[in-house]
């Protein structure tokens, strides 16, 4: 099979792993997720991967105006490595040779992160999942999925969401929403879509990173999007 992409940023919501429940982790369901990025690998697919952590704690709007937000967000970057511990130990036992690499030092369960050391495991055919975010408060995993692609020189960010693709209006919202097929960068930034925040959507135009937006629940359009397969929504 004839692949798109040889080097991906794979970004999953975190709330889209918690399944029907909102909270927590569908284990059944994140079998299957590692299934197919194994899938990927076994093609020759390089993969790095960034988890949100919104499906246990959603960083400020869970501290509810009651935490300093420094502190709300380093929680919420807990949450991230608690999402990539469970996924590491779900690829190992698919045969997947992973790395866990932290923002923040926790020698215990990860190795610390470097641009170098990302770049030789995935030279070696490990895959890669990144935790905490950029380390630092104030940022999103969004903006931590952008810089980790672009450190790692990825050919694309494919975004898996509970959503199947970007659209003019909010699809919950508005029954008459559209979807788009391809989206520029800048029409995202002026009409704020919402495909991800504004500092990873600028970082990703800068760095000429194309974005695929797809629907998570269909674990298949990982598989899709790195085949070059019309799936969700590109955005370049």
């Amino acid at each position: 099979m004839e692949l798109q992409y040889r080097r991906v940023l794979l970004k999953i919501s975190g709330e889209a792993l918690a399944g029907g429940s909102g909270r927590g982790i569908d284990f059944d369901f994140l079998e299957e997720v590692c299934g197919k990025i194994k899938k990927c690998v076994d093609m020759g697919v390089q993969v790095g991967i960034v988890i949100g952590g919104g499906n246990y704690w959603r960083g400020v709007k869970d501290g509810g105006g009651k935490m300093r937000r420094s502190r709300a967000d380093y929680m919420g970057m807990l949450a991230t490595a608690m999402n990539c511990l469970a996924a590491l130990d779900c690829l190992e036992r698919a045969g997947v040779e992973a790395r866990l690499l932290s923002a923040i030092a926790m020698n215990e369960i990860g190795e610390a992160f470097s641009c170098d050391k990302a770049m030789r495991y995935l030279s070696e055919g490990k895959t890669l999942l990144f935790a905490c975010g950029t380390g630092e408060p104030y940022f999103s995993t969004d903006t931590a999925a952008a810089l980790r692609a672009v450190e790692i020189e990825a050919d694309a960010i494919l975004l898996a969401k509970n959503v199947d693709g970007v659209y003019d209006k909010d699809p919950k919202k508005d029954p008459s929403a559209k979807k788009f097929d391809e989206v520029s960068y800048a029409e995202v930034l002026s009409r704020q879509l919402g495909v991800m925040d504004m500092p990873a959507t600028s970082l990703a135009m800068e760095n000429n990173i194309p974005i695929q937006v797809f629907a998570l629940e269909d674990t298949e359009n990982i598989v899709r999007a790195v085949t070059g397969e019309k799936t969700g929504t590109k955005v370049f």
